[in-house]
């Protein structure tokens, strides 16, 4: 009996050592490229959880406060998806990069993601149109 309640812990604390959750990024950086001033600031990380535990994103913090980044509220499960979602205040005009990072229960606990582009100001064809 004791041979047997041995194993079994045995057994049980191998597979807890190898269970992990393990983030992958279907992109680890996005290129708003150009866009106008205004214009919608909003974009999407996914990824996918390819470990054999859940996967917890803790937090998610940005460079700055010009960036707002918002993390999913339930764990991912082995082999799902989920999404981090970044929205960057597009009425500041000038180039973007900015870093997020991500804080979580995977193999590479603290994982940073970008993005980069430019908000450029308003046309004047823009303008026109708008008030045309």
């Amino acid at each position: 009996m004791k041979k047997i309640i041995l194993v079994a812990v045995i057994a049980l604390i191998s597979f807890t050592a190898y269970a992990q959750a393990k983030i992958e990024f279907k992109t680890e950086t996005i290129d708003y490229g150009q866009i106008e001033k205004g214009s919608d600031g909003v974009r999407v990380f996914e990824f996918t959880n390819i470990g054999n535990a859940d996967l917890i994103i803790q937090d998610v913090k940005s460079s700055c406060g010009c960036t707002v980044p918002e993390k999913p509220k339930d764990p991912v499960a082995p082999g799902k998806t989920g999404v981090i979602k970044v929205k960057y205040d597009t009425q500041r005009v000038g180039k973007i990069r900015k870093t997020i990072t991500v804080y979580s229960n995977a193999t590479e606990a603290i994982k940073a993601i970008k993005i980069k582009g430019e908000v450029m100001a308003a046309s004047n064809k823009s303008i026109l149109e708008k008030t045309g």
